[in-house]
């Protein structure tokens, strides 16, 4: 595996590189990153992994300076994977000014779900994955759906702007009790993540009674976010939504999906699980 850290020397490898499959990170890479790499090696022999902590995408007071960084296990287990190619790049070499002047502007749905609490959190993750894509090149794409809003913003914004590149979903990682993989999974303690595992169980209780039948959406959301407060957490929503636009979902829909934000301690988790009926 090489590691390169530079735009131009990934631009000179990349000339005679082939096909290419790229999984962007930012690194503290778990089961479900390595999931998107092993997806990514189904779709071109050559594998690019980018581990880049984004700053642009970190509201006022969110982790960016404590978020974790382990460069030196990250390549272990990337090296492993089978990845040909980590891009590690430093903050001067993608944003050369720091500030950056021109951003990707995405559409309402930035402010809405998860946007609605994190202020430019979108506008800084389309930017830096426009900026990579444009630097990697790829033919194919892999995001992870447990950063389901994320996934259509980067859908949406290939499309919209003619980007040459399939973006490949792959499903959710999760613990043997149902919990999401997440890098901020570690932030937990022992007893917190005992309670993790309820989010997924709201979700899921909710899909249930959705292909059931049942069609109060309010009545359901508000009885997760009850139960979710009951017991310790602080929700920030859990919304039904229709899958391929998220916008508000009306009765009768086929394909929804429910999603979810709440803080635990100090750590705030997201999930989501689609509903086929």
């Amino acid at each position: 595996m090489q590691i390169i850290r530079s735009i131009a020397e990934l631009r000179a490898w990349r000339k005679t590189a082939g096909r290419v499959a790229f999984v962007p990170t930012m690194g503290n890479l778990h089961e479900g990153h390595l999931a998107l790499v092993a997806a990514a090696r189904q779709h071109a022999e050559q594998v690019v992994v980018s581990i880049f902590v984004n700053r642009l995408q970190f509201g006022q007071g969110e982790d960016f300076d404590a978020y974790p960084r382990t460069f030196e296990a990250d390549g272990d287990k990337l090296r492993a994977a089978g990845v040909a190619v980590l891009f590690f790049p430093d903050e001067r070499e993608l944003y050369p000014r720091i500030k950056q002047d021109f951003n990707v502007e995405p559409p309402h749905i930035q402010n809405e779900l998860c946007g609605a609490f994190r202020p430019g959190h979108f506008r800084g993750v389309a930017t830096v994955v426009a900026k990579l894509f444009n630097i990697v090149q790829p033919d194919v794409a892999c995001f992870g759906k447990k950063d389901f809003q994320q996934l259509h913003v980067i859908r949406a914004m290939v499309d919209d702007l003619n980007m040459p590149i399939e973006i490949v979903p792959v499903d959710t990682g999760r613990a043997d009790d149902g919990l999401a993989l997440s890098s901020r999974n570690g932030y937990l303690s022992s007893d917190e993540r005992a309670e993790a595992p309820r989010l997924y169980r709201q979700l899921s209780a909710i899909r249930a009674a959705l292909q059931a039948g049942d069609s109060n959406y309010a009545a359901l959301e508000k009885a997760a976010c009850d139960e979710l407060n009951g017991h310790g957490w602080r929700v920030d929503y859990v919304e039904i939504r229709q899958a391929d636009t998220l916008e508000i979902a009306h009765v009768g829909e086929a394909r929804l999906v429910v999603l979810a934000a709440a803080r635990l301690g100090r750590t705030r988790l997201i999930d989501n699980i689609e509903v086929a009926r």
